[in-house]
């Protein structure tokens, strides 16, 4: 009870505006995380341990990150990123993330190195008195990863779209704190497979080299095709990452806690038979190629 009213406190002595920068302490980015999501508790929240990365958003806030090392008696088998809340509607996505890492705090047994980003966008989560898809700059993050030709073809996307400000690609790659942040991880840590959580869309995508899972829990494959810019496109199209995408059924609901798990025994089943992927990925790496 003590741990809410903290959160509910803070909530209140946040402003409704985007001017206004939130502290960069775990503690307060859990405060506005809680106040926001009706699945994440504040003591939850710290209980994960996560810690203040090197990244953050337009308006300052840290962005929060969790890593499962190796452990010392045990080789993993491989690295793994796990990316929440690109989009800041999709609470979800980043609610789903943070009941994963209750089960990891529970049975990391190192057969992964595992990284999680819970929430990439915090000023789209947060903002107030709505969230938004878009970061502070209104920009659509998942459009803002350098991808071949991305002006002329991001542009071209984007005027398909009837220039829809929810997928706005921004001024160029990369133009966004938050994207950056994400695109150096990638480059620092070297995973061997990415998981990106999304929302509404109730099924499995999928970018890059490897067989991609043909379901996950209740969740079945149906490729959406790559868009300039995406992280799809980035990391599973252009440096032959395997990209599993996680599309949740719905942004605001959360699924049951059975199939919360169902999806995550089903992912770590497919990591391990799956993931390293193949030795096509250096030669993919090296080869930017316009796949389209």
């Amino acid at each position: 009870m003590k741990a809410r009213l903290v959160a509910v406190v803070l909530f209140f002595s946040t402003a409704l505006s985007w001017a206004d920068v939130s502290p960069s302490s775990v503690e307060s980015a859990c405060a506005e995380i809680a106040a926001k999501l009706a699945s994440v508790g504040y003591a939850e929240c710290l209980a994960r341990k996560l810690k203040v990365s090197e990244g953050r958003s337009v308006l300052g806030r840290p962005i929060l990150m969790k890593e499962y090392p190796p452990l010392p008696t045990r080789q993993p088998r491989a690295r793994v990123l796990l990316v929440g809340g690109i989009h800041g509607d999709e609470y979800s996505s980043v609610s789903v993330v943070f009941k994963w890492m209750k089960i990891l705090d529970r049975h990391h047994s190192g057969l992964f190195h595992w990284r999680f980003i819970p929430l990439l966008n915090p000023d789209g989560l947060l903002r107030r008195p709505r969230a938004q898809r878009m970061n502070a700059n209104g920009v659509d993050l998942n459009r803002n990863f350098p991808t071949p030709h991305w002006f002329e073809k991001s542009q071209a996307y984007w005027e398909r779209t009837r220039r829809n400000p929810r997928r706005y690609p921004g001024e160029a790659p990369l133009s966004e704190p938050e994207s950056r942040f994400l695109a150096q991880l990638i480059a620092d840590f070297q995973p061997d497979a990415i998981v990106s959580v999304h929302a509404p869309y109730g099924i499995l995508d999928f970018d890059g080299p490897s067989r991609p899972p043909k379901r996950l829990g209740q969740l079945y494959l149906n490729l959406l095709g790559t868009y300039p810019g995406s992280l799809g496109n980035f990391a599973g199209v252009q440096q032959a990452i395997p990209v599993v995408t996680i599309e949740l059924p719905y942004a605001g609901i959360m699924p049951r806690q059975r199939e919360i798990r169902r999806i995550w025994v089903d992912l770590v089943r497919w990591l391990l038979n799956n993931v390293p992927a193949s030795p096509l990925r250096a030669a993919a790496g090296a080869d930017q190629r316009d796949p389209s």
